[in-house]
């Protein structure tokens, strides 16, 4: 079976690995889609926490199911998993968030992941497809990462949602706070990324941050209150500790990126809002069968988010180039 690794920052190499076999309680599954997200792109770059090296990455995927233990599914059946293998007896999977368990094994960032042909994955983690296809399924664990953050913030109607950053989990989390009925603001400092937002995603407004008086446009937008919820998905340690400047009194803060550093607000400006801030880690089953209904009935469209195709053999060689701005990489999705 052929993997691929990344040994080093900055280092891919292919390997030929032994095709593994399934234990009790587990499924072995041959991939056919992995999608590149932001974790990869760190992990490659360097700056991802929670990782050691050498490590296969790829944890967005689609795969079938080659053999399996679990009840309800069968050979040759389509799936994609969550890849967030948990303990199921710690205190967070006691309570319902297997997401944040103490004892998280996330698929390509703690344990090797996708990037191979075969993968043997908990029984626990398969997700039916429901007549997806094969891209989509690739595309479900991202937007629930999104979909998990705005039901974090408990986003309602009419709710104005500003997020910062525009990427892949930012779209997702514009998409699904549509879908909850708010109001949606996106915030980046890349026009592309913002006009992306208009044309494909029907966001009415969105900001440069880059702006000197990008706060005077949110408050213009909001006729003076500011964003009820202000959801954070760059991992930019700059917006995360400017986010609370456009947050309205009584407003949540939601941290999904990730960032190595430590944060800091005004203590007075985030008290006098009696601001609400909350991390919002992975995503849960609940999120994931969201994710595939909202699919289903046509209220999210994973066609637009794949805008660059790569065969499993070109990745080494090609995934430097993703990083480049000039690409215009919203996602890539790879084929096996």
């Amino acid at each position: 079976m052929k993997s691929l690794v990344c040994v080093t920052p900055g280092a891919f190499a292919y390997r030929n690995d032994e095709t593994p076999v399934a234990g009790g309680g587990e499924t072995l599954l041959r991939i056919q889609r992995i999608g590149i997200c932001g974790t990869d792109l760190h992990a490659y770059e360097g700056t991802q926490p929670y990782f050691q090296y050498p490590r296969i990455l790829g944890h967005e995927l689609a795969a079938e199911i080659v053999t399996t233990s679990a009840e309800g599914f069968a050979a040759g059946e389509a799936v994609t998993i969550i890849p967030y293998f948990n303990c199921g007896a710690c205190v967070a999977c006691r309570k319902g968030k297997p997401n944040c368990c103490a004892a998280i094994q996330v698929c390509g960032v703690h344990v090797d992941g996708g990037m191979r042909e075969y993968l043997v994955v908990p029984d626990y983690s398969l997700v039916k497809s429901e007549g997806l296809s094969w891209d989509e399924l690739a595309l479900v664990e991202p937007l629930a990462i999104g979909a998990h953050a705005v039901r974090r913030a408990a986003v309602e109607k009419d709710d104005v949602v500003l997020v910062i950053g525009a990427g892949p989990i930012g779209l997702g989390t514009m998409e699904f706070a549509r879908i909850a009925g708010a109001k949606v603001i996106a915030m980046d400092i890349n026009p592309q990324r913002l006009a992306f937002c208009k044309e494909k995603l029907n966001v009415t407004h969105v900001v440069n941050a880059a702006d000197a008086d990008a706060a005077e446009q949110i408050k213009t937008l909001t006729g003076g209150d500011m964003a009820d919820v202000v959801i954070d998905c760059t991992g930019n340690l700059r917006a995360i500790n400017g986010m609370i400047g456009y947050l309205a009194h009584g407003g949540r803060a939601v941290l999904v990126g990730l960032q190595k550093e430590a944060f800091a607000f005004n203590h007075p400006e985030f008290h006098k809002r009696e601001s609400t801030l909350m991390s919002s880690r992975n995503a849960t089953r609940e999120d994931f069968d969201h994710v595939v209904s909202s699919m289903k009935n046509g209220w999210v469209n994973p066609a637009t988010y794949i805008t660059h195709r790569l065969d499993f053999d070109q990745v080494k060689d090609s995934f430097k180039a993703l990083l480049d701005p000039a690409m215009g990489v919203i996602k890539a999705m790879i084929t096996i």
